[in-house]
């Protein structure tokens, strides 16, 4: 039995004979005062009334017997205390002794002749009685406790087995195709998700599923951009050294030597900036972290640029100081780019937040190229100035310091950014 619905379902099945098995069990073994114990009772009670006393003559008592023999169109045998018989009408019946002096319902006797009923008296008479199987109103079929437990355990196992298979079979159908989506996932199809149904555990796992695969073919989207434009980026500035060395041994030139050293500084700067954006994307955490005066390290940035001005509150968090030092950096290269001065950058806090501002008096991004600017390597408008790194490191830094990076233009300046950072 290796499927897993098998095993639900027989697991399933078995624990409710248990319990009902159990039940049947403490229901037999019961306290005196239970319904049997009171049908008896009450029976021994109408008998009594029917019968004369013990003490009356033989010939009396069998009369008795042999009346009450007709009125049930049955076997009918009247023991003494001491369960001998006294009276007997129709086939002989078996003495309570038979059947352990227990009273009630008895399948069958040691003589055989079907189901009997025994109940002692309360002058501790017995009577036993054997239902015929043909009466006048047809047959006969006494229901025995046994019989009928038996036959509410198979119908129950029945309606159970019915109502729960489709259960079983559906909740494991749904594990079925989440596997079938992890095995498509792992052969390299990227785009594989499994449909979500219902709202219990299986559902959550599915919805995860979704979410893994769906970061996994973003990851692996971004490294393969990363790549192929890394690729691109890179061979424009080793072209350019490759034919400064051709002139410089030709010429010896200061002016080519100096171009030569911007070269290699391009080169430098562009190789830090995809190793950084390739080990932040694998990492997805700070690796440093401590205290930090965000607004004392926005003025040591500040400081490097002209017509540049912050103003702001102090604002203490904790996180890797050297890339929240590069995320305000690149803010401000972005603006002495791109932008026009003069460049004003503001600190204040915000329900747990730093909230970071690097405004330029600049025209502004459109609305429809305001989440591009943030993606690898995109130049707006095909502008050719940097490698396109900088906001998407801008990002990277602020999702993974708790925050998060937008376009967020003012009535009194078009172009602006923002960056919050939580410092709770």
């Amino acid at each position: 039995m290796r499927r897993l619905y098998h095993k639900i379902y027989l697991v399933f099945i078995v624990s409710l004979l248990t319990v009902l098995a159990i039940s049947g069990v403490f229901w037999r073994m019961g306290p005196s005062n239970s319904p049997r114990a009171i049908e008896n009772e009450i029976a021994g009670e109408i008998a009594s009334a029917t019968l004369p006393p013990a003490s009356a003559p033989t010939y009396e008592q069998q009369q008795a017997v042999d009346q009450l023999a007709g009125k049930l169109h049955a076997d009918v045998g009247l023991f003494d205390r001491h369960m001998m018989p006294v009276a007997m009408a129709g086939r002989p019946v078996p003495p309570p002794a038979a059947f352990d002096g227990s009273g009630g319902w008895m399948m069958r006797g040691r003589g055989g002749g079907g189901p009997v009923w025994t109940f002692r008296l309360p002058d501790d008479r017995w009577i036993v009685v054997r239902m015929s199987m043909i009466g006048r109103d047809g047959p006969l079929v006494p229901r025995s406790r046994m019989a009928g437990l038996l036959f509410f355990f198979t119908f129950m196992a029945i309606a159970i087995a019915v109502f729960s298979y489709p259960v079983v079979r559906g909740l494991t159908k749904r594990i079925e195709r989440l596997q079938a989506g992890v095995e498509t996932l792992g052969a390299g199809n990227l785009a594989a998700r499994v449909d979500i149904e219902g709202r219990d555990e299986v559902a959550q796992l599915a919805q995860s599923f979704n979410r893994a695969a769906a970061r996994i073919e973003e990851l692996l989207g971004a490294h393969r951009l990363l790549l192929a434009n890394a690729s691109h980026e890179l061979r424009t500035p080793l072209s350019r050294l490759q034919l400064g060395l051709e002139l410089y041994e030709g010429k010896q030139d200061p002016k080519i030597k100096a171009e030569l050293k911007r070269d290699i500084a391009e080169l430098d700067h562009l190789i830090d900036e995809i190793l950084l954006a390739s080990r932040l994307d694998a990492t997805g955490t700070a690796q440093a972290t401590e205290e930090i005066d965000l607004l004392a390290l926005a003025a040591e940035e500040c400081a490097h640029y002209d017509d540049c001005t912050l103003d702001g509150e102090t604002v203490t968090l904790k996180g890797d100081p050297r890339l929240l030092r590069r995320l305000v950096r690149n803010l401000l290269e972005n603006a002495a780019r791109h932008g026009m001065p003069p460049v004003r950058v503001e600190l204040r806090r915000a329900s747990g937040f730093a909230m970071l501002s690097v405004i330029d008096s600049g025209a502004g991004i459109p609305p429809s190229e305001r989440e591009h600017v943030f993606m690898p390597f995109y130049r707006l408008g095909g502008d050719r100035k940097g490698a396109g790194l900088g906001l998407s490191l801008v990002r990277q830094i602020a999702r993974l310091h708790g925050g998060d990076a937008r376009v967020q233009p003012r009535p009194d300046a078009q172009s602006c950014f923002e960056v919050w950072i939580k410092t709770a």
